[in-house]
């Protein structure tokens, strides 16, 4: 599993990462957690931060996603 913060390091980004890494070990799945803040790669994806992608598929942008939300998108690829 692949997942990706997009953003340029503010504080919602800092937490949307927090959140996922609190999922994943609350879920007890090893992933790797890019973290993406090149503007040109950025918007590849989306046009508002921050944004969760998994694998390579946005599933939040804009907001920071709980962490109960981040754990419902990763158990949606565990089926």
């Amino acid at each position: 599993m692949n997942i990706k913060i997009l953003g340029m390091g503010c504080a919602k980004c800092k937490a949307l990462e927090e959140n996922t890494r609190a999922a994943l070990q609350e879920l007890g799945i090893e992933a790797q957690i890019e973290k993406v803040q090149d503007i040109n790669k950025i918007t590849e994806y989306v046009m508002v931060t921050p944004a969760l992608v998994i694998n390579e598929e946005v599933k939040v942008s804009g907001k920071v996603a709980t962490k109960e939300e981040v754990k419902k998108f990763i158990q949606e690829y565990l089926k």
